[in-house]
């Protein structure tokens, strides 16, 4: 699921699929909107023409060769065994052929891997099944999930023209400037692609690889991840969003000031409303799609939170389990490292309060950040 190249659209008024050579059949390569996509699309068609010429010559001949020279008109095999004129001429010239291809094509590698001197490094972190992006030299950080509605993965809905290519966090980055991506993974092999930017790494744990782009045309370029990653590996789109740098410095302001705003409230004691409410919107955001929105699970996979030993267990064991995640179950994630203390604080005091669990208990996120420091 969400795994071929055709599933990645466009978002510009006209698609750009109608102005790229071959693309109106799906079977060429995206032709992008960077100078390295285009470099790297002029080299492919220059690469496929060579091998067109190349193929109807050989082909050309051969057929010639076997209707000219037919036994039924009286000719007989010629033998030219060990011609050294023949070994020559087919070595030399396919040699010939592939230096001169070499040429382009290294030059275009050169400019692909050319990380160097970037104007806004972009730490990205492939979790099971949704990416974190740190922007390197400043506090903002943050989680970018999928946002298509779970009726219309259910078939409840119809599709709408982004299914599953949509975010409620997409990565903003500045147009006209060199952008370098760090990318890694924190749980298993994912691989960072979005095809109009000519953008495409693994993301690999304990190792980080590095990319870049630089975006002369604001809006939306959407990708996914393009690496088998588990059962959710096609609900997990990516979704770059470039805009003018007046905009993205504005956009980073405010960013970084609601990250300040977020520690100092770990400090403030909430009621219990305020943290069911806000819990309840982090629950449907990231438990919801594997522990359900009724909180029944699935059963065999996913445990429920409704009647839960854990939920309605030891309130240290529940945090342990919600933070660090679990050591018998890889399919239940740490939460600490992506949600803030007051969403943690938030979801743990829903899931003891919600489903008819009835814990009466209220969590702060001061409890968090002391639960954190004592581990």
């Amino acid at each position: 699921m969400g795994c071929s190249p055709c599933r990645a659209p466009r978002c510009s008024p006209t698609p750009r699929w109608r102005k790229n050579r071959g693309r109106a059949l799906g079977v060429n390569m995206t032709q992008g909107v960077t100078e390295v996509a285009q470099t790297t699309y002029n080299l492919h068609m220059l690469i496929f023409w060579i091998c067109v010429v190349i193929g109807v010559v050989v082909f050309g001949v051969m057929f010639y060769s076997m209707w000219r020279h037919r036994k039924s008109k009286g000719y007989k095999a010629a033998q030219f065994h060990e011609s050294t004129a023949v070994e020559l001429a087919w070595t030399i010239v396919p040699t010939i052929i592939l230096i001169l291809m070499a040429i382009p094509a290294t030059k275009t590698l050169y400019d692909i891997y050319d990380t160097q001197e970037a104007d806004l490094d972009i730490m990205i972190t492939g979790y099971q099944w949704k990416w974190k992006y740190d922007y390197l030299g400043s506090e903002v950080s943050f989680f970018s999930n999928l946002s298509t509605p779970r009726t219309q993965i259910d078939n409840q809905q119809p599709k709408s023209a982004n299914y599953l290519l949509e975010v409620d966090e997409p990565l903003v980055v500045p147009v006209g400037k060199k952008i370098r991506f760090l990318i890694t993974a924190n749980d298993v092999i994912h691989a960072w692609w979005v095809p109009e930017l000519a953008v495409k790494k693994d993301a690999i744990p304990g190792f980080i690889n590095e990319s870049w782009t630089r975006i002369d045309e604001p809006g939306l370029y959407r990708g996914q991840c393009a690496e088998l990653c588990g059962k959710d590996h096609g609900f997990m789109p990516i979704v770059v969003k470039a805009v003018p740098q007046a905009e993205y410095d504005s956009w980073l302001g405010e960013r970084a000031e609601s990250t300040a705003k977020m520690k100092a409230l770990t400090e403030k004691t909430f009621t219990f409303d305020e943290l069911f409410a806000q819990g309840e919107k982090v629950y449907n955001r990231a438990c919801a799609a594997c522990h359900q929105p009724n909180g029944q699970g699935v059963p065999g996979v996913f445990p429920a939170i409704a009647g839960s030993k854990v939920a309605m267990g030891p309130l240290d064991a529940h945090l342990s389990m919600v933070i660090h995640g679990s050591p018998n179950n890889p399919a239940m994630q740490a939460f600490g490292p992506q949600l803030s203390e007051v969403d943690l604080a938030a979801v743990i005091t829903y899931q003891r309060n919600a489903f008819g669990n009835d814990m009466g208990d209220t969590v702060q996120p001061i409890d968090i950040l002391n639960f954190k420091n004592k581990q």
